[in-house]
């Protein structure tokens, strides 16, 4: 016997309905909460999940794409290229700020902004937003950003066969 998938009780004919995009097989019971959908053949159960017009509108492109995916280039997304605050922004600013000869009170009455940011930022209790980030390093004369360096940092344990969950995890045993 089958258990419901809504309810947990023991059918011996389940039905198949779709709630909300999400098909479950559920007693008769249940059966009310949903559209009942007819069951399909294996071959198409297998493609559920294909897109249909990627692939019938761009076969060529699309079997490039698929063996682009194989190789062992890393897709590249929005974030490969974004600048990210420096890890120790609140130095370079405390440092660039002193080396001028200007006090936390002074540099925020040039930048307007008020002094309590600017030793919150030399903290490093929080992170220039944009607009801050731009006046510091425009009157400081310093650069808060570094480029980001992705998973360029971390080496594989397995030989340079690329990182895999086995470096990252440690099994208890």
């Amino acid at each position: 016997m089958v258990q419901c998938e809504m309810c947990g009780a023991e059918t011996a004919s389940p039905k198949t309905i779709k709630v909300e995009g999400a098909e479950l097989d559920v007693c008769d019971d249940c059966a009310d909460f949903g559209t009942e959908v007819k069951t399909q053949s294996s071959s198409a159960t297998s493609t559920k999940y294909s897109t249909s017009s990627s692939s019938s509108s761009g076969g060529s492109s699309g079997s490039s794409g698929s063996s682009g995916g194989s190789s062992n280039t890393r897709r590249r997304d929005m974030f490969d290229e974004m600048e990210e605050v420096a890890s120790d922004y609140d130095d370079r600013i405390r440092n660039a700020r002193e080396s001028a000869g200007l006090s936390q009170e002074e540099l925020a009455k040039e930048i307007s902004e008020k002094a309590s940011l600017v030793r919150k930022l030399e903290r490093g209790a929080m992170l220039p937003s944009d607009s801050v980030q731009k006046k510091l390093e425009k009157r400081l004369s310093i650069t808060l950003t570094e480029s980001s360096s992705g998973d360029d940092d971390w080496e594989s344990e397995s030989g340079g066969s690329g990182l895999t969950l086995g470096d990252m995890v440690k099994r208890k045993d």
